[in-house]
């Protein structure tokens, strides 16, 4: 499915570092596409294209992250990463689908406005729609940046705990 190991190195210790990025990243994209259409209109297909990378990042990340836990032993800690790891994907897919919707909405309405000389009208400018577009924008993108949080958190624990000490070594 994806890579395992990059340069002797497992795949997931890189793939990680992507997602902890582009999922805030996406995230804040999102949303300030919604509070902002003009904005969504000046990223243009770079919203969704970008959320729609930060999507298939995740399982190709996830699979390696089960391929190394076959490998480093089991732990409570660890288990719990592997569970938390695995509820991402539904929040990836929600900032896709918001991202998407955002951008399509704005698309729309820009080529009116533009050709009439007149402000962009539409569904992304009507007041109903777009409070409901940022409302579901912020869940959306709070909840994907939490669990990456969280994710994350337990990821270290499972690694770090107990190799570490908070005062330096003495040579």
């Amino acid at each position: 499915m994806s890579p395992t190991v990059v340069n002797g190195l497992p795949a997931h210790i890189l793939f990680v570092h992507f997602v902890v990025v582009l999922v805030p990243l996406t995230a804040l994209a999102v949303v300030a596409a919604a509070v902002r259409p003009a904005w969504a209109r000046r990223m243009g297909v770079v919203l969704p294209v970008t959320a729609l990378v930060t999507l298939a990042l995740v399982p190709v990340t996830t699979h390696a992250g089960e391929w190394l836990e076959k490998r480093a032993g089991h732990g409570a800690l660890l288990e719990r990463h592997t569970e938390l790891g695995d509820t991402l994907l539904p929040w990836a897919t929600g900032l896709f689908l918001v991202a998407t919707a955002v951008w399509w909405t704005a698309r729309r309405t820009a080529p009116a406005a533009a050709r009439d000389g007149a402000a962009p009208s539409g569904l992304l400018t009507a007041g109903w729609f777009r409070a409901a577009a940022v409302v579901l924008s912020v869940v959306v993108a709070a909840g994907a940046v939490v669990d990456v949080y969280r994710i994350g958190e337990s990821g270290a624990k499972a690694a770090w705990q107990g190799t570490a000490q908070s005062a330096p070594a003495s040579r």
